[in-house]
């Protein structure tokens, strides 16, 4: 991360006091009290920030950013915690501003089928308030419970049903974001395109680089009439992965296609126990929906073509609750890899469908190199690949270890035509790759629109470029071989 600036830690004080006026309730200055957000998800990397702020209202927002602005102070803003890139990691010179007290749905529109809500909201408290209805909101990652719609614009988050119901980005209407000097703007609204530039676009999935969302709207769908999951066992991850290409390729995009593989699929039973065959190497999880007819006729078309490329076992749910439960192991994939290694990394890479065979095979091939194991998850019909990298970060030289293995999965991932993130974002864990997928004048490009929004490079530094310029300095900006990394990050 860049070196703390040392003048800005030597006016804490004065800096605590005045945040203390604007924000009279919500500032958190003790080491102690701090500590909770000394780190997101990704808990290998941690640093205590200079100060918190809580903020309640866009007022509040608006005054704390304009008030760092004014005097160069860093600001990294703050969801839920749930980042698994590090992209909320604090600095040690710089006010860490918690979104956690934006927490209400402001509106809910039957009419235009929205609602309105603050980013301290959590994903599926959205579905949770619309549900007796009828409705829910579609993108659900997998910590839903948890995760904040804020953190999600954030990232860009999807889940499983993503592939036919898309990533936060197709289901946002309108934001209310606060920039950096203190200016609240308002993109899009209720209706279903904003026109002129698509700032809403780029903005979601911009890593609290841009600004500090402060209100969104989002689109509600209604519930399907019918809803059903066929729960597939491989006897290789090959045949799954040619199985979830001929699925796609035969027209049908089902609501969620995902794929675990042996280990994942032996952590995930003994989690929750949602009846999965142990004796397969690969496991696919079909939901299809729309109307009962439509769906009863997919669910026979699949399972045809799956058992022709090597399914041994094929279970179609007969109820909501069996369907349910299918998804729960793999709802539960993560946390029970905790509980069956000390520690573990998620990678985050997407892939073009076809590669999926040549990827798992080689992951395999890594984690003989490495000597670390790996349990596969994905959201396999869009390629969005999370490897859980297993180790134990109390033994000397393991999280290095893991940390060269999901680089060279992520290298991998760039080598055979796709990307490094899917919808975890690149935050810090995965700043220094970037160069491995852009050029130095993608980069340069990529920060020249960082520059427009946040001039004085103050919202969220340290995060996804591998390399720090002045926004001055970009316009002569060229290529001059390789890049600078930042000093090592403060590890746990």
């Amino acid at each position: 991360m860049p070196e703390p600036d040392a003048a800005t830690l030597a006016r804490r004080p004065g800096l605590v006091q005045e945040l203390k006026r604007i924000v009279p309730d919500g500032v958190i200055s003790d080491e102690d009290e701090m500590r909770p957000y000394e780190c997101d998800g990704l808990t290998a990397y941690r640093q205590l920030p200079m100060v918190v702020v809580l903020p309640s209202t866009t007022e509040q927002v608006a005054k704390v950013l304009a008030f760092c602005t004014a005097n160069g102070v860093k600001v990294v803003p703050r969801g839920a915690g749930t980042s698994l890139s590090g992209g909320a990691l604090p600095l040690a010179d710089a006010v860490t501003l918690g979104m956690g007290r934006f927490n209400r749905i402001l509106e809910i529109d039957w009419d235009n089928r929205c609602a309105v809500v603050q980013p301290g909201v959590t994903n599926l408290a959205i579905t949770g308030a619309v549900q007796h209805r009828g409705f829910y909101y579609a993108p659900d990652p997998s910590s839903q419970i948890a995760c904040t719609i804020g953190g999600n614009v954030a990232e860009n988050a999807g889940g499983v049903h993503c592939l036919k119901y898309g990533l936060t980005t197709n289901n946002l209407l309108g934001l209310e974001m606060v920039l950096p000097d203190g200016q609240v703007i308002r993109i899009g609204g209720k209706h279903q395109d904003a026109d002129g530039y698509d700032l809403m676009g780029i903005i979601t999935g911009s890593e609290g680089l841009l600004g500090v969302v402060t209100e969104v709207t989002v689109r509600i769908l209604r519930r399907p009439e019918t809803a059903r999951a066929l729960l597939m066992g491989f006897a290789s991850n090959e045949a799954a992965g040619d199985a979830v290409a001929a699925i796609i390729g035969a027209g049908i995009i089902p609501a969620g296609l995902e794929m675990m593989d042996r280990p994942a699929i032996h952590a995930a039973e003994d989690f929750v126990h949602a009846g999965y065959p142990l004796d397969v190497e690969a496991l696919l999880i079909c939901e299809l929906d729309g109307p009962e007819a439509e769906v009863d006729h997919l669910i026979g078309v699949v399972e045809a073509i799956v058992r022709k490329h090597g399914a041994v076992v094929v279970r179609a749910s007969t109820s909501d609750e069996e369907r349910l439960k299918f998804w729960a192991g793999r709802k539960s994939a993560f946390p029970a890899a905790g509980r069956i290694s000390p520690d573990y990394l998620c990678m985050d890479g997407t892939i073009p469908r076809r590669a999926l065979p040549k990827v798992l095979a080689r992951t395999a091939e890594l984690s003989r190199q490495y000597g670390l194991r790996v349990a596969n998850v994905f959201h396999a019909g869009d390629g969005n690949l999370h490897p859980l990298i297993l180790f134990d970060a109390n033994q000397p030289g393991e999280l290095e270890r893991a940390e060269a293995f999901g680089a060279d999965i992520l290298r991998l991932c760039v080598e055979v035509g796709g990307v490094l993130t899917g919808e975890h974002g690149v935050g810090v864990e995965k700043r220094d790759l970037m160069p491995e997928m852009f050029s130095e004048d993608d980069l340069a490009q990529q920060k020249r629109l960082k520059c427009a929004f946040d001039p004085g490079g103050l919202l969220n530094p340290g995060k996804v470029f591998p390399t720090l310029e002045r926004c001055a300095e970009l316009g002569r900006l060229r290529v001059t071989g390789g890049h600078v990394p930042f000093p090592d990050l403060p590890r746990f």
